[in-house]
């Protein structure tokens, strides 16, 4: 099938507008000549700590837990009240509506220390409406050892907005969660000893032999002496000094050592969920032919009243009436040429005139006949 140049320049086709996007994407994601090594790797043990904890965010304005469907909301808090001397009598009917049991968690930064700040996140697990407005009372947050790392503690910011009257109620983003810049302060640190032993690994972000040998080769260079060797395709081992001054500026030396990249591996990259795709710079595509169609399915529920006969003593009753109609556009064959360049490979795709969701599919039985040329990673 032949087609026009200007069947490849409409930009009327249903694809085009999108795809346009797409090479702004494609180029945001081709490599540079050189990178940083910082940007690349991280020395492993530098990295974040997850903590977890429970709470109550109380101050609510009457969109917290409705106690009859979240009994641990009143748990908790005769806990706490019993901690802090009152005691609550058995028995004791507790609608709080300005109270919520939530979630809470964050991240503990590498070299963390006691006193320091750390934002943490706020997520009610019981029927709260909204947390706006909520005070968070002070929590452990644990890590996954078991001990307390960080204490939180403050008033919970909520983005958006909502309201509700008479039965009908509307929202802008999620009122259940929320955030604490600052909420949380360090307690315990996680000890951390990088290179006591004169020993340290560097760790590629993503696995590769070339680029690993071109970094042993660039940090050997460097330093001019065979101080990296490359465990595998990901790991590169370093003799660091043994004073911890110098070791310091070794690391700094090290992440600041300009790498010249190889040829990034062909990949295609598909959200499921969002429906973008992502096309690295060196996708290629061998000569393919591909039809498509869809297929939609409507149906028009029209009910009708049917009135009984007069004196008959019979009733008016509703009698549903559903139609239901089923079409397919056409999925003519349509000639792929050989591309050896992404321009191509664009103009060769929206040359089908497919939407982002048909494109998803098309790539997909792409991969699967050989003519796509790239790794497909579905997320």
């Amino acid at each position: 099938m032949i087609m026009s140049i200007h069947r490849f320049l409409s930009f009327s086709q249903p694809g085009f507008r999108w795809l346009a996007g797409l090479c702004l994407l494609v180029a945001l994601t081709m490599p540079a000549q050189a990178e940083r090594i910082r940007d690349l790797a991280s020395f492993a043990g530098v990295r974040d700590n997850a903590l977890v904890g429970y709470g109550l965010v109380v101050g609510l304005d009457g969109s917290g837990d409705q106690t009859t469907q979240a009994p641990f909301t009143t748990q908790s808090l005769t806990n706490m009240l019993s901690q802090l001397g009152i005691s609550v009598p058995a028995g004791t009917n507790m609608q709080l509506k300005n109270v919520a049991a939530v979630m809470i968690t964050a991240q503990l930064p590498p070299f963390a220390r006691q006193g320091q700040e750390i934002d943490v996140v706020v997520s009610s697990v019981g029927n709260a409406r909204s947390l706006r407005g909520g005070t968070l009372l002070m929590a452990p947050l644990k890590g996954a050892d078991g001990n307390v790392y960080a204490m939180a503690q403050g008033n919970v910011f909520v983005g958006g907005a909502g309201a509700q009257a008479g039965g009908s109620s509307v929202s802008i983003n999620q009122q259940a969660g929320g955030s604490i810049s600052g909420g949380a302060t360090v307690e315990r640190e996680v000890p951390l000893q990088l290179g006591a032993n004169g020993i340290l690994d560097l760790q590629l972000n993503e696995y590769s032999f070339d680029n690993a040998q071109r970094a042993v080769t660039a940090i050997n260079q460097e330093f001019g002496a065979p101080v990296a060797a490359a465990l595998d395709g990901r790991v590169i081992r370093l003799n660091a000094p043994m004073d911890s001054n110098n070791r310091v500026r070794f690391m700094a030396r090290v992440q600041n050592i300009d790498l010249a990249l190889g040829m990034e591996p062909a990949r295609v990259i598909i959200n499921s969920r969002t429906g973008s795709v992502v096309l690295t710079s060196t996708v290629t595509l061998r000569q393919a032919a591909v039809a498509y169609g869809n297929l939609s399915i409507t149906i028009d529920n029209n009910p009708q009243v049917s009135q009984p006969n007069p004196l008959s003593q019979g009733q008016t009753v509703v009698v549903p009436n559903a139609e239901v109609s089923v079409s397919q556009e056409g999925g003519a064959l349509q000639m792929l040429d050989t591309s050896a360049d992404l321009a191509k490979v664009v103009s060769a795709l929206n040359a089908l005139g497919a939407t982002p969701q048909d494109l998803m599919s098309i790539l997909q039985a792409l991969k699967a006949s050989g003519s796509l040329r790239a790794e497909l990673e579905i997320i």
